[in-house]
């Protein structure tokens, strides 16, 4: 069984910067990561994307609202993905969750959430004006 822990949520003002990280374990030969993921969800919405890395070949894909701002990394020897969040805004209050997509289909549909088969517990991120 896969299991995704997300570590690094916090309270920030406007414009300050935060690190999340998703830590991976339980892969097999079966079930192994094409893609790793952030999604986010605040209250009263629904759950979006953010940025997605292909981990064959480190690919990123970004949502608009977050391109230039977020990145995404991985740490292959860790089993482990990282979103640097700079120049953060009220908006992006939300809590973040990493996910896991076995199937290369992500690589398509980089921010699908029905593509990704494994996700973590959420870190919350709170960003003040």
């Amino acid at each position: 069984q896969v299991q995704l822990v997300e570590s690094g949520g916090g309270s920030v003002q406007t414009g300050g910067s935060l690190r999340l990280s998703c830590a991976a374990s339980g892969y097999t030969n079966s079930a192994s990561s094409a893609c790793m993921a952030w999604f986010r969800q605040a209250p009263g919405k629904e759950r979006e994307g953010v940025a997605r890395i292909y981990t064959n070949n480190s690919d990123t894909f970004y949502y608009d609202s977050v391109r230039g701002r977020f990145t995404i990394s991985q740490d292959n020897a860790k089993n482990t993905v990282y979103l640097q969040m700079n120049s953060l805004k009220p908006e992006d209050t939300a809590v973040y969750y990493c996910a896991v997509a076995t199937r290369g289909a992500c690589r398509y549909l980089p921010l699908s959430p029905p593509i990704y088969d494994y996700w973590g517990q959420g870190a919350q991120v709170t960003v003040s004006s």
